[in-house]
């Protein structure tokens, strides 16, 4: 008679079990879309009631217990979406929330910009990092992100560099005709003109003449107008820096001589330091061939250059796989935002689930270890990219149907177990 009960609760347990089995391919089947799911497993276990006597093993068993939902934390699929904010990581950890309920973790980069110009998840919970100041530059707090309604600063321009070719066979000029500040056009050989800024951002036009004095020997004059220096006078060129520049036999720069005057702009910071970068040349150990040289063929310049910027507005934003995000601004500069923070677990299998996609720590999942994305064992961050769900359809599937059919085994044992103490009970009659 206890046999039977056995086998009825038995029977029972594993209903109990393929239930709870059921349940989990259920929700992961659910959320075969979502992104940065990770799906779980039922892990059974067997239950023992009692031992037959005289021992051997033969122990009578009492069914099924489920032991465990167990997480998998494989790595799912990577997806580009070209959203500047999507975030997938490859690899372990997880981005870190700062949520109502405290801190919290999540494989969901689906991220954008809150009004207030924060990184935030679809939730409007602040995405944790390491923000940068004004200039660029990374701290080790770890804060909300400011990705939006940032402005660069203008910077002033403290080097030019200059790529040309002059002309060999340009003809020398008059020596009896000095290069003339006021007429410098008819007194030079070539010219070519590059825009700098000053402190404020404002726009000021460099003109930079070159007279050819001899074989393999030019001078040069950087003019900008009057109007541009203070205490300079509208219409006449004031001379900001000057020097000379000799080239080998084969066309090279061999050495290049300069003067820089006070550069002093208009209602800017002033002196303004301002260097010409024509090159490297031999005399210094260089090439003499990666900026100004002397070739037989007519004088042109393919490449200049200048390091400074007016200001500008954000445009756009990049994220390297360190988690750095780069803002991309409307007067070109690009310039350190912040640097996404990525946390590990000893045991991240043992993290609570939460709602919205966010896991919380536990004390079986040890604390969290925040660091830089690609350091101490964590995983890159993708830009523009997702990660997709890691749970597989078609083996969730097949695991409801051995599931299904276990429950439907179990549902047998049990309706076998009341048929037999039906049986029994008709004896008495």
């Amino acid at each position: 008679m206890a046999s039977l009960f056995t086998s009825m609760f038995s029977g029972l347990s594993g209903l109990r079990a393929t239930s709870t089995d059921l349940a989990v391919i259920g929700d992961n089947i659910a959320n075969a879309n979502t992104v940065g799911f990770k799906g779980s497993r039922t892990a059974f276990e067997d239950a023992i009631s009692e031992s037959l006597i005289g021992g051997g093993g033969g122990d009578v068993g009492l069914g099924v217990n489920v032991q465990a939902v167990q997480r998998i934390l494989t790595q799912g699929a990577l997806a580009n979406t070209g959203v500047a904010t999507d975030l997938a990581l490859h690899g372990d950890g997880f981005f870190v929330v700062n949520t109502a309920d405290g801190v919290q973790y999540t494989r969901d980069g689906q991220f954008t910009v809150d009004k207030d110009g924060r990184m935030v998840t679809l939730s409007g919970d602040p995405v944790q990092g390491f923000p940068a100041d004004g200039a660029g530059n990374i701290g080790n707090n770890i804060g909300d992100l400011n990705v939006g309604q940032i402005s660069a600063p203008p910077r002033a321009t403290s080097s030019v560099s200059v790529t040309a070719n002059l002309d060999a066979t340009a003809p020398d000029a008059d020596p009896a005709v000095p290069f003339d500040l006021a007429n410098p056009a008819a007194t030079s050989t070539f010219q070519n003109s590059v825009t700098v800024f000053d402190s404020l951002g404002n726009p000021i036009q460099i003109d930079i003449f070159y007279r050819k004095n001899a074989t393999g020997a030019w001078e040069y004059h950087a003019l900008t107008d009057g109007s541009n220096i203070d205490g300079g006078t509208a219409g006449n060129n004031v001379e900001v820096a000057a020097g000379t520049m000799t080239f080998d036999t084969t066309g090279r720069l061999s050495n290049v001589t300069q003067t820089v005057n006070n550069f002093n702009p208009v209602g800017a910071t002033q002196p303004q330091p301002l260097s010409l970068n024509f090159g490297d040349p031999t005399a210094t150990g260089g090439t003499g061939l990666g900026g100004i040289t002397q070739f037989s063929a007519p004088s042109s310049v393919s490449f200049t250059n200048q390091d400074g910027a007016t200001s500008g507005e954000l445009a756009n934003i990049s994220i390297d796989d360190d988690g750095t995000i780069l803002g991309i601004f409307s007067n070109g500069v690009s310039q350190p935002l912040g640097r996404v923070a990525v946390a590990t677990f000893a045991a991240a299998d043992q993290l609570s689930r939460e709602s919205s996609n966010l896991f919380s720590e536990t004390g079986q999942s040890g604390q969290a270890s925040i660091g830089v994305a690609g350091t101490g064992g964590r995983g890159r961050v993708i830009g523009g990219a997702l990660e997709r769900s890691n749970v597989d359809v078609g083996d969730e599937l097949v695991q409801m149907i051995i599931s299904q059919r276990a429950f439907q085994a179990n549902s047998k044992i049990v309706a076998t177990a009341d048929t037999l103490l039906g049986e029994l009970i008709n004896l008495k009659r």
